[in-house]
C-alpha cells in the first residue's frame, strides 16, 4: 500500500510574515491527520521560518528547486547540503516552469536528481507534456524519454525512494483539469515503463502524483484512480483552508 502524498508548491509567493500565517494556520487544520505525508514548498527566503514553525508537527518541508554541485563559485544556486542543513526532507526537481522559462532539461533533472539523494534529500521529479505535444499524440514519447533519461544511471538501492509528478503542462495555471481517467492514463503508462526499466517489485512502491489544476472539488475523484498516489499542488495550497481539504480529501 503506496502512502499518499500532497505537497504544497508555494511557487514565488508569500514573504515572511505571509508565510508565518498560512503555515501557522495548515499547522493547526491538519494536525489529527495520519495516514498521508503532507509537504510544503515555500520559497527559498522563508524555508528556515516554516521550518522551525512545523518542527515536531506531522508537516514535512521541502524546496523547490536545487543545484547538482556540493560547493562553489554558482551565484545565485542553492546546493542540496544547503537545503539538508535548513531541515528540507524533499526537493522538486524538473517542475515544468523550470524547464519552460529557466531552460531545465532532462539532464540536468538527472544531475540534481543524483545530487538531492546524495545529500539525503527526497526527490519530486515532474515531467509532463505540453498542450502541443498532447495535440500531436506526442504524450507517451514525450513522458517516456522525459522519465528514461531523467533517470539515467541512478542506482536501483534509490528507485523505491523515488518520486514521480506526472503536470500536463496545459493543465498548469489554466484552470484546466485533466479528467480522473485521462490522469490514470499516462499514470499507468509511467508506472509499466518503470517495470520496464526498474521490475515490478520497485515500480510498484514508487509514488506518482498528479499535478495540475488540484482542488479540494477534484482531488478525490483523482485519488480514487489506482495509479494516482497524491498531488502535487499550486495555486490551492496557498490558502491553508484550501490546502487542508485537498489533505483531508
Amino acid at each position: 500500500m503506496r502512502k499518499p502524498i500532497l505537497a504544497g508548491n508555494w511557487k514565488m509567493y508569500k514573504k515572511v510574515g505571509e508565510a508565518i500565517k498560512l503555515i501557522s494556520e495548515l499547522k493547526i487544520k491538519v494536525q489529527d491527520v495520519k495516514d498521508r505525508e503532507i509537504i510544503v514548498c515555500p520559497a527559498y527566503t522563508v524555508l528556515n521560518k516554516v521550518k522551525e514553525i512545523i518542527k515536531d508537527s506531522n508537516i514535512k518541508i521541502g524546496a523547490q528547486d536545487v543545484y547538482w554541485e556540493e560547493k562553489g563559485a554558482f551565484t545565485g544556486e542553492i546546493s542540496p547540503d544547503m537545503l539538508k542543513d535548513i531541515g528540507c526532507d524533499y526537493v522538486i526537481i524538473g517542475h515544468s516552469e523550470r524547464r519552460h522559462y529557466f531552460g531545465e532539461t532532462d539532464d540536468t533533472v538527472n544531475r540534481k536528481l543524483k545530487a538531492a539523494f546524495n545529500s539525503g534529500l527526497l526527490p519530486i521529479v515532474c515531467v509532463g507534456e505540453t498542450l502541443r505535444e498532447r495535440e500531436q499524440n506526442l504524450t507517451f514519447k514525450v513522458i517516456e524519454k522525459q522519465v528514461h533519461d531523467g533517470l539515467k544511471g541512478l542506482e536501483d538501492a534509490l528507485i523505491p525512494k523515488l518520486i514521480i509528478a506526472y503536470e500536463p503542462v496545459w493543465a498548469i495555471g489554466t484552470g484546466k483539469t485533466a479528467t480522473p481517467e485521462e490522469a490514470q492514463e499516462v499514470h499507468k503508462f509511467i508506472r509499466d515503463f518503470l517495470k520496464r526499466m526498474y521490475g515490478e517489485g520497485s515500480s510498484n512502491v514508487i509514488r506518482i502524483l498528479y499535478g495540475g489544476s488540484v482542488k479540494p472539488e477534484n482531488i478525490s475523484q483523482l485519488m480514487s484512480q489506482e495509479d494516482i498516489d497524491g498531488g502535487l499542488v499550486g495555486g490551492a495550497s496557498l490558502d491553508a483552508e484550501s490546502f487542508s481539504k485537498i489533505v483531508k480529501y
